[in-house]
């Protein structure tokens, strides 16, 4: 009777214990190096279900060749480096796995609770305080153009609006009136001098009687003729005006702002683990 008990007991107990150990074994080895085992699990994502069978296998191979290579190396290091090069590394490692890891968790707190809404009163502020530090790298010109065929027959009176350039003349010049090879009328906007140089490569030869504040240029190639008014010219060295450096005053608004968050979650998280006893300092006696 005890033996039936006994029985009925263990054989449930017993029978679980092997679909256990089953499911210890499932993992489907494909290749080993020493006592390391690449699992068919590793590799299935290497292919998709377009890729054909001769180039799965090509793929397959290669990662499993690459992968005891590595795995060759690193048994080696371990047999030839000493145990302090090896304790360096693994410390440098677990360094660089926690760097990882509070990184993340910085950026995902950061990223939600980040104000990325800068008003022209913080734009002007930061750019008046700053603004030495917006010095000219480059050449910069505001300009408009106009390039037209040869022998064109409106020539004269596209030259006089495009260097007047009222309103109606704008209106004129925007207008389906004139069929103009390339253009440009936007006249607010820096560019450089490079930039400029590869649009209009006429340009290069007389580029410097040519780059003169409110100087009005007409110049022609093999290709057409070109009409260029110069708005306003910035050299190297002069302050950058702040339409031009807007967008690294974003960036660097935003990344103060991002640093600002980062120093208050870091002291936020350290007080609160001090007020609820999961941070403590041992004072040695």
């Amino acid at each position: 009777m005890i033996r039936n008990i006994l029985y009925i007991v263990l054989f449930p107990f017993f029978f679980g214990s092997c679909n256990y150990f089953k499911q210890e074994t499932i993992k489907e080895p494909v290749a080993r190096v020493n006592n390391t085992y690449l699992y068919k699990e590793d590799i299935a994502k290497l292919i998709s279900e377009n890729t054909s069978a001769e180039d799965s296998t090509l793929i397959v191979n290669n990662y499993i060749t690459r992968w005891a290579t590595q795995q060759l190396l690193i048994d080696q290091a371990k047999i030839n480096l000493t145990p302090d090069k090896l304790n360096q590394y693994d410390k440098l490692v677990k360094e660089y796995q926690n760097d990882l890891l509070t990184e993340a968790y910085k950026n995902v707190i950061v990223s939600k609770q980040l104000d990325s809404i800068i008003t022209e009163q913080e734009y002007h502020e930061y750019y008046e305080t700053n603004k030495e530090n917006f010095k000219l790298k480059d050449l910069l010109i505001k300009l408009r153009y106009v390039q037209l065929p040869l022998n064109y027959e409106g020539l004269p009176a596209v030259k006089e609006k495009l260097n007047r350039y009222n309103t109606k003349d704008k209106i004129s010049l925007n207008s389906q009136d004139y069929q103009f090879v390339s253009s440009n009328f936007n006249d607010t906007v820096w560019v450089k001098k490079e930039v400029l140089l590869h649009v209009l490569p006429v340009i290069r030869a007389n580029s410097e009687q040519v780059l003169k504040k409110s100087n009005f240029s007409q110049l022609q190639d093999s290709l057409g003729v070109y009409l260029v008014k110069i708005e306003n010219v910035l050299n190297p060295n002069d302050t950058a005006p702040l339409s031009y450096v807007r967008p690294t005053l974003k960036q660097i608004i935003l990344n103060k702002r991002k640093l600002e968050l980062i120093k208050k979650l870091e002291t936020d998280i350290t007080k609160d683990a001090i007020e609820t006893n999961n941070f403590e300092i041992y004072k040695n006696e």
